[in-house]
């Protein structure tokens, strides 16, 4: 087993080599901005760090989200195309879950990424076991903070979002994972893969509408 995974549905454009048994390299840059120019260079460093070649990846693994539409895309796109041009499987996981993977909590939580719009992508956790990932609780959703501040109040929570909205958030724990680590979610997609559990397809989760619509109601000016 060799998993290329990747993620551009938060601001952190990260890359991560696993071989079922740990990471053997990891990238990660935080630029809400540029997914689609640093997202290459990055496979290729996390490549020649671990001193393998693309054509021995055999399963992809990319977060479907929820993310921003134009960030998240870049992500799915390169790995649907890597996954057709080597032949291999590629396998979807939420991006919310690899962030509960990398927090380490023992007791029930949420994660929280910044959904912008002053709104948050969330869901909750239970931790995870020796022999068993973290669970998701719920579905994501997105929400304004304010909407959600009894159901979070207090809860240990991980996450760009948790930390944006503190004052939601009140159980926000500092120490955890702030964006999304390719790293952990290839050891959650390793594990799922050891145990035969199955993933989502790679395709984006939204939860709303892109920002980039076309307006109602243009008026079209034709040539008389």
């Amino acid at each position: 087993m060799l998993l290329l995974a990747l993620d551009t549905a938060t601001p952190a454009v990260t890359v991560a080599l696993h071989d079922g048994s740990g990471v053997l390299a990891e990238s990660r840059q935080v630029d809400a901005r540029r997914h689609g120019e640093l997202l290459l260079p990055a496979v290729d460093r996390v490549l020649a760090e671990a001193g393998r070649k693309l054509d021995a990846v055999s399963d992809i693994v990319v977060g479907v989200g929820p993310g921003p539409y134009t960030g998240l895309r870049v992500g799915l796109v390169t790995a649907a195309t890597f996954g057709a041009v080597l032949g291999v499987p590629v396998h979807g996981l939420c991006t919310l879950d690899g962030l509960a993977h990398a927090s380490g909590l023992t007791e029930p939580f949420i994660v929280a990424t910044d959904a912008r719009r002053k709104e948050v992508y969330w869901a909750r956790y239970e931790p995870g076991t020796p022999s068993r990932p973290v669970t998701r609780l719920t579905e994501p959703a997105v929400d304004r903070p304010a909407d959600i501040a009894d159901e979070v109040a207090g809860v240990p929570a991980v996450g760009a979002g948790a930390l944006l909205y503190d004052m939601v958030f009140t159980g926000v724990r500092r120490d955890g994972p702030e964006h999304q680590s390719a790293g952990a979610l290839a050891a959650l997609a390793a594990a799922k893969l050891a145990a035969g559990e199955e993933m989502l397809p790679p395709q984006p989760l939204y939860l709303r509408r892109p920002d980039a619509q076309v307006p109602a109601n243009y008026k079209v000016v034709t040539p008389r």
